[in-house]
């Protein structure tokens, strides 16, 4: 398969969950929008270093391998986002009854 169908499906993910996280108002959609952006951009990172797999950077070591390490780390930094982000949602609903993240313009003050 070509490298221009995953950029497409990538930059498409990316949209969608660019646009979702700008124009909704529910938290857990946009946590949901911010992880679907994530996601595209690992598939492209791992696409590219499929496309270039005998390349081999100043360490030794294959560049498919870097970058497949570098998407597991990303992977591991967006759970523990998940993590904290659905911990302050629940501490916000439970404070306010709502999920809303207008309601959180009250807390500048």
């Amino acid at each position: 398969m070509e490298i221009k169908w995953y950029l497409f499906l990538s930059i498409a993910l990316f949209c969608i969950g660019m646009i979702g996280a700008l124009t909704r108002r529910n938290s857990i959609i946009v946590f949901m929008c911010i992880e679907l952006m994530l996601n595209s951009v690992n598939l492209l990172l791992i696409a590219f270093s499929k496309m270039h797999m005998a390349t081999v950077n100043a360490f030794g070591t294959s560049m498919a391998t870097s970058a497949q390490i570098f998407v597991f780390f990303i992977m591991i930094v967006a759970a523990a986002e998940v993590t904290v982000g659905l911990a302050i949602i629940v501490m916000m609903y439970r404070n306010t009854h709502s999920i809303d993240i207008n309601f959180l313009n009250r807390l500048k003050n």
